[in-house]
C-alpha cells in the first residue's frame, strides 16, 4: 500500500433499550394537513437491536418516542415526525394458531401480504389506514387501529422487502445483518441471565428458526439500500458480544442520500486513532474505509472494531466521517451521548445506527425537497 498521508496512526492509499410503554395521541398538525409521507424499511431478525434503533431515530427528528394512544394494547411508535410500524401486527395466525398450523411467524404463508401492502401504500399516498394488531402479550389478534400518516413512515420488522409490491414504495431499506455467534451470545446473555435457559436450549431456539430465517428474511439483505453488519470483534475474544467489529454498508447505487466514509472518498483507509484523544477499552479501536461489492452491487464500507470508554470523546472520530448527515459539528456524538444507556452505544451497533439514522433524515429532506 502506498502511504500518502498519516492522521493519528491512519494511513490511506488512492483507489464498510426497551422502549417506553407510555402512550401518546398525534400531534393534531399532522391529522389536519395533506402529509404524503417518506417511507422506511427497516429489517431485521428478532432480538436484533430495532427496537433501540428505532429510538435513536425517533430522537433525531425530535419529540419523544411513545406509543400511540389508543387505549389498549399496541405497538405503535410515534414521535412528532414519524410513524414506526411494527410487521408483527401483520402475522396471519396468532400464537395459538402457529403452533396448531405448525408454522414459525418468519415463514411467508404467515403473513397478510395483501394487507401490508394496501397499508403501506395508502400510508405514502397521505391516506389513513384500519391496521391490524398482533398482541405481544396475549398472542392474540387484536382488533384494527387507525393510523394516520405522518411525514416519515417506517416499516420495520421481519419482512419489508420480501413482497415486492410493499418493498417498491420503500424511499430507503436498511438491514441489520446479525452473524450467528453475535446474535447466539446476545440471546445467551439474556435468556440465561434472565430467563433460566441453558445454552443447548438457546442453541436450540436459534437453529429452530433458521430454516425459515435463511429461506424468507437473509435475502432482504442483497435488496437494501443500507447494511449494517455486525461480527465478533478481531480485537479481542469477547463471548458476551459488547466488544464487535461492525461495518457499515451502503449501496453506491442510493440516489436519495450521500457515501459516508472516512477522511478521503475512494481512498482504502486504515485508521488507529489517538489514544490521548479517545479512550478505548481493552483491546483498542481500529476504523477502516474502503469500497467492496455486496451481492454484485457497488458499495462504500466503514468499519468499527473496538469499543471506547468516553462517548464525549467519539467527536474526534465523528471529525473523521464525511458525508455523516449531520447538520453542525458534534451532533452525532451529541446523540451517542444522548443515548448513551442504550445497548451498543460504546460499540459500532450505536454509532452506525445513529449514522444510518442521519441518513433517514438526509433521505426525507431530499425527497421532500424533490417533490
Amino acid at each position: 500500500m502506498l502511504a500518502l498521508a498519516f492522521f493519528g496512526s491512519v494511513a490511506f492509499a488512492p483507489g464498510l433499550a426497551p422502549l417506553q410503554r407510555a402512550q401518546v395521541q398525534r400531534p393534531a398538525v399532522f391529522m389536519a394537513e395533506e402529509v404524503k409521507p417518506v417511507v422506511i424499511g427497516l429489517a431485521a431478525d428478532s432480538g436484533c437491536g430495532k427496537s433501540t434503533f428505532m429510538r435513536r431515530m425517533t430522537g433525531i427528528f425530535g419529540g419523544e418516542s411513545k406509543l400511540l394512544d389508543i387505549g389498549r394494547e399496541t405497538n405503535t411508535l410515534v414521535s412528532d415526525m414519524t410513524t414506526v410500524i411494527c410487521l408483527d401486527d401483520y402475522h396471519k395466525y396468532d400464537r395459538t394458531g402457529r403452533k396448531e398450523n405448525d408454522i414459525t411467524a418468519l415463514h411467508k404463508d404467515c403473513q397478510l401480504w395483501d394487507k401490508m401492502a394496501e397499508d403501506v401504500t395508502n400510508l405514502k399516498n397521505g391516506v389513513a389506514v384500519s391496521k391490524p394488531i398482533y398482541n405481544h402479550i396475549t398472542g392474540e389478534l387484536d382488533p384494527n387501529e387507525t393510523v394516520e400518516p405522518t411525514p416519515i413512515v417506517i416499516f420495520e420488522g421481519l419482512h419489508p422487502m420480501h413482497d415486492e409490491r410493499v418493498n417498491k414504495a420503500l424511499d430507503l431499506t436498511i438491514y441489520l445483518d446479525i452473524t450467528d455467534n453475535v446474535k447466539f451470545a446476545w440471546k445467551a446473555q439474556r435468556d440465561i441471565a434472565e430467563r433460566g435457559a441453558t445454552m443447548e436450549e438457546v442453541q436450540k431456539a436459534i437453529d429452530d428458526r433458521k430454516p425459515d430465517f435463511a429461506a424468507y428474511v437473509e435475502p432482504q439483505k442483497s435488496k437494501a439500500d443500507i447494511i449494517i453488519q455486525v461480527l465478533m470483534s478481531e480485537l479481542v475474544n469477547d463471548p458476551t458480544g459488547k466488544v464487535l467489529k461492525v461495518k457499515y454498508i451502503q449501496k453506491k447505487s442510493v440516489g436519495v442520500c450521500e457515501i459516508p466514509y472516512l477522511f478521503d472518498q475512494g481512498s482504502k483507509i486504515e485508521w488507529t486513532p489517538n489514544g490521548e484523544k479517545l479512550s478505548v477499552k481493552e483491546g483498542g479501536v481500529v476504523f477502516k474505509s474502503y469500497d467492496d461489492e455486496w451481492f454484485g452491487e457497488a458499495v462504500s464500507v466503514i468499519e468499527m472494531d473496538g469499543a471506547v470508554d468516553v462517548l464525549d470523546e467519539l467527536v474526534y472520530v465523528e471529525s473523521a466521517i464525511c458525508n455523516s448527515g449531520t447538520k453542525n459539528y458534534g451532533e452525532l456524538t451529541e446523540q451517542m451521548v444522548k443515548n448513551a444507556d442504550a445497548p451498543g452505544s460504546e460499540n459500532g451497533t450505536g454509532l452506525f445506527q445513529t449514522l444510518a439514522s442521519f441518513k433517514i433524515r438526509e433521505a426525507y429532506e431530499s425527497i421532500t425537497k424533490s417533490k
